[in-house]
């Protein structure tokens, strides 16, 4: 696989950080997940990695660690900044500074955090809405008439973080194939919200039509009656996204012809292609639409669309999405695909025991059976960090 042979250390986070270490994990990289002695955790994208139980707040437990990191390719920090530094962990510590040799100079060392490093955010608390917030992108997305809605915590914490994270660090990699120096990267999700947004923020600068209007009333936000979802009879939904003519003359034959005879609206109007484009007459093919979705069922509006250009397709749960994955399952496989086969996901790899492979990883870094237990008496390490498999 192409990160074959790549070993990571991920500090133990939520969100961005695991996931960031799941798509390198996913590639082949060997990753091994830093936790807290004692600690639980309820972190579910931990599949192919591995778990240390360490503190490096005692000194046995620092050179365990400063040995791990040494060993490795890449260091996933997910702190608020100056964390990892207070710990004797900072990057210089690896990388070097001025003339001062680092310990690792081909460390690729990654920084997950919320703000950019040079704003006045930067030592603040925050969650993906709270970037989302300052990154613009926000202030654009749909919802009521009052106020902006937002897609669960996909855009900063997954797009604009764990994988600008894994992006960066793969680019890392590879000019490290060229100069054999490691470095920083240097990921907030604020600016990474802002870059995988490119589009619509730039879409709205002045000149620009598409975001060029009021929220809700574009193409693309919900303002479009052609560009929304629809309730059907039986509660569920379905996605209509018919943005070019021909698409949306494709919708209109289809809907028009599978609705009652006669359904209008109550003054007798009934939508034609030309509407598409008049603005003024949004509202009312709105209005006709979602009422003639609500005559039938999704399964019946699905049946009429199939195979069409209409652009109309049925909002699955995700169980139904699992389905009709070509895998069958449950999970998201990786991706994108490089002709490798990819391990399947399964129930048990959801979940990493703290500590479980904190024996194995220090007696690859060199450490004895007596070692480990007098780490185990001193508190660098516990008993709960020792999974049942591997007690001493």
């Amino acid at each position: 696989m192409a990160l074959s042979g790549i070993k990571v250390v991920e500090f133990a986070g939520l969100a961005p950080g695991p996931f960031a270490g799941l798509v390198l994990a996913d590639n082949g990289a060997t990753v091994t997940r830093v936790d807290r002695p004692g600690a639980s955790s309820s972190d579910i994208l931990c599949r192919g990695k591995r778990s240390v139980a360490i503190t490096p707040k005692s000194p046995s437990g620092l050179d365990a660690l400063k040995k791990l990191i040494i060993a490795s390719d890449v260091l996933i920090d997910p702190f608020r900044p100056g964390v990892l530094e207070r710990l004797g962990l900072g990057p210089e510590v690896f990388l070097g500074i001025e003339s001062k040799k680092g310990l690792n100079e081909g460390l690729i060392y990654v920084r997950l955090a919320g703000f950019p490093k040079d704003g006045p955010h930067k030592d603040m608390a925050g969650h993906d809405l709270n970037y989302l917030a300052l990154s613009g992108v926000l202030s654009m997305l749909p919802g009521t008439s009052d106020k902006p809605t937002f897609p669960l915590n996909l855009l900063a914490d997954f797009a604009g973080g764990g994988l600008m994270a894994a992006l960066g660090t793969m680019l890392a990699l590879i000019e490290r194939g060229k100069t054999g120096k490691g470095k920083v990267v240097n990921v907030d999700m604020v600016s990474g919200a802002r870059y995988v947004s490119s589009f619509p923020l730039l879409g709205a600068l002045p000149g620009n039509s598409l975001f060029g209007g009021p929220r809700g009333q574009n193409a693309l936000d919900g303002g479009a009656p052609f560009y929304d979802v629809y309730t059907c009879k039986d509660g569920r939904w379905m996605s209509v996204a018919c943005l070019e003519p021909q698409f949306f003359a494709v919708f209109l034959r289809n809907f028009l012809s599978a609705l009652p005879d006669g359904f209008a609206l109550g003054d007798g109007w009934r939508p034609t292609p030309d509407v598409q484009g008049d603005h003024a007459q949004w509202p009312k093919l709105k209005e006709f639409i979602e009422k003639g979705f609500l005559t039938n069922t999704r399964g019946y509006w699905e049946k009429v669309f199939f195979g069409s250009d209409a652009c109309v397709l049925p909002v699955l749960t995700p169980a139904e999405a699992g389905e009709l994955d070509a895998s069958h399952s449950p999970f998201p496989t990786p991706h994108p695909r490089l002709n490798t086969e990819h391990k399947m996901p399964t129930t048990e790899s959801l979940h990493l025991t703290p500590g479980s492979d904190t024996r194995e990883v220090l007696l690859e870094l060199g450490y004895k059976n007596a070692d480990i237990q007098s780490m185990l008496s001193s508190g660098a390490i516990s008993d709960a960090a020792l999974h049942p498999k591997h007690k001493l």
